[in-house]
């Protein structure tokens, strides 16, 4: 059943303060289960475009420098009963930024309701969906 799953492209960041924090966003109705900030490709708009979209939407941070590409990776996006929708997949690319904020305040109010910059050695314990810990474990040499 799982090659029947409906395909969707999404964008997102790691982004690196100057304290090698790296922002990390909990959505609404969460008490843990952090994610990095990501979402949507929106028709039309590039991968790296919708990372920067989504990252000032979720984060407010708006000097979002680019360091580079980081992978691609896949996973089933959570259902409302908090556990994996086999019936779809993402396609979710990351990249690598660095930003000077200090204050992450998240302008997308209906959907995430904390931002905040985390220490690095905190990130895997602290993020919900084991395919985004298992990407951040793979790539986190480079950061």
């Amino acid at each position: 059943m799982e090659n029947k799953a409906e395909n969707t492209k999404s964008a997102g960041g790691m982004v690196v303060n100057p304290n090698g924090k790296i922002a990390l966003v909990l959505p609404i109705g969460r008490k843990k289960g952090w994610f990095f900030p990501k979402g949507t490709v929106k028709p039309k708009e590039t991968i790296l475009n919708a990372a920067v979209r989504e990252i000032k939407e979720e984060t407010g941070i708006d000097d979002l420098k680019l360091v580079k590409k980081l992978g691609q990776y896949q996973r089933h996006p959570i259902g409302q009963n908090g556990k994996d929708d086999k019936s779809k997949r993402k396609i979710i690319t990351m990249f690598l930024f660095s930003s000077q904020k200090k204050h992450l305040i998240p302008r997308d109010k209906k959907e995430i309701s904390v931002a905040r910059w985390i220490k690095k050695e905190k990130v895997s314990q602290l993020l919900f969906h084991s395919k985004d810990k298992e990407f951040f474990l793979r790539i986190s040499k480079e950061i």
